[in-house]
């Protein structure tokens, strides 16, 4: 994993808009209406090649392909794998409780399509049926990136944790939480060691991490969320046990919406835990209104000398286009609570395309907030490394 050395390096978290037709396409095929798969494979080429081509233009150091061939960020994998059916029954976040006029607003503008809200749960034991199609996702990657002049480590993949897809998948046949997310992570390894093997930096999405505090665990104490999470965490370390440690680097996020998130778990409770990540690298957000004040708890517990921080400045959910004085000046307190430049990337809350048909921010205003991400970035790294800019 690259580290930012003669400057701060630029990122982002992963998925980015897929386009109309695209959503449109991925969402039938999910559902099983009968989508040309030619017409599917051809427009997926054609939106890889197109966020390839933006992310070269605006200058974004470590890219990816946008997860233009996924319908969902974590949902596809039912479609990879044996031992899902029916649908899951998952709560609603506590925001919605609380605040049942921005319930009702959000539901207004994102009406339920396709499987976000009531993915398959699992019904029997769960396995990879093959790796033909992260083979090819892992193909296409890497015929972009030579075209576009890239190297593997200037690349990215993202794969789901094993936390984030049993707080989707529901378990419906396994004994317990511990067995299922165990289970998923035997099986997630498939794509772990698929994006590795490939010389790509790979992403595990854990936003569970924190956000299922106010989900699955809303009614559970914090002890008992932590002891959850733990144990996520560990899963995590068996799938990815022999892989290399300074491939990977790990996200974690309070969910991405725009919303009161007046539940959230605070950061100083969960970074103990994410700590014991095998990971060269932890991705945590900080642009955001609720969790911009959060990188102080990096001025109160170090962190680790091992671990590069993928740091957040720009906000996923709102159309606001962040001033590069504003990005720069949170990288630069970033770095402070860091204590080491080298250390710190600068990077997005969370995705913009977390799922097909349900983006917060309009396309246009995406390329503008990562131009902007890179600007800031490059004012932060002249004041950093006294240069004049």
């Amino acid at each position: 994993m690259r580290r930012s050395d003669e400057r701060l390096l630029v990122t982002h978290v992963g998925s980015l808009p897929r386009g109309a037709r695209l959503n449109e396409l991925l969402i039938g095929a999910e559902l099983g209406d009968g989508v040309d798969v030619a017409e599917l494979d051809a427009e997926i080429e054609r939106r890889v090649a197109l966020v390839f081509g933006k992310q070269r233009e605006i200058g974004i150091d470590i890219a990816n392909d946008g997860e233009q061939g996924r319908v969902g960020f974590q949902t596809y994998v039912a479609q990879r794998m044996s031992g899902f059916g029916g649908q899951s029954n998952r709560p609603r976040p506590r925001d919605m409780a609380d605040f049942p006029d921005f319930g009702k607003l959000l539901m207004e503008r994102f009406p339920r399509r396709g499987k976000q809200f009531n993915a398959p749960q699992a019904i029997a034991d769960v396995h990879y049926r093959d790796t033909t199609v992260i083979d090819a996702e892992v193909e296409r990657l890497a015929r972009n990136a030579k075209a576009a002049g890239r190297r593997p480590s200037d690349c990215f993949m993202t794969a789901p944790s094993p936390g984030i897809i049993a707080s989707t998948l529901i378990n419906a046949y396994y004994p317990s939480h511990r067995d299922y997310v165990f289970a998923l992570a035997r099986e997630m390894r498939n794509e772990y060691a698929a994006i590795t093997k490939a010389g790509f930096v790979l992403q595990i999405d854990a936003p569970d991490l924190a956000m299922d505090r106010t989900i699955g665990f809303q009614d559970k104490s914090e002890a008992e969320f932590m002891t959850a999470c733990e144990t996520i965490v560990a899963a995590i370390n068996s799938a990815i046990e022999g892989l290399p440690r300074e491939q990977i680097r790990l996200h974690c996020c309070w969910g991405n919406w725009e919303g009161p998130h007046t539940h959230d778990i605070p950061f100083a409770s969960v970074l103990p835990v994410l700590e014991q990540a095998k990971v060269g690298a932890l991705s945590v957000e900080f642009g955001n209104p609720r969790h911009q004040h959060e990188v102080a708890v990096l001025r109160r517990r170090k962190l680790p000398d091992h671990l590069l921080l993928v740091a957040g400045v720009i906000d996923t959910t709102t159309n606001f286009v962040e001033h590069p004085e504003v990005v720069a000046k949170r990288l630069e307190e970033t770095v402070a609570a860091v204590g080491e430049r080298e250390r710190v990337i600068a990077s997005t809350d969370c995705g913009f395309g977390t799922f097909a048909g349900r983006e917060w921010v309009a396309e246009d205003v995406v390329w503008a907030k990562l131009d902007s991400l890179r600007k800031g970035a490059d004012i932060a790294s002249a004041r950093l490394w006294g240069r004049t800019q």
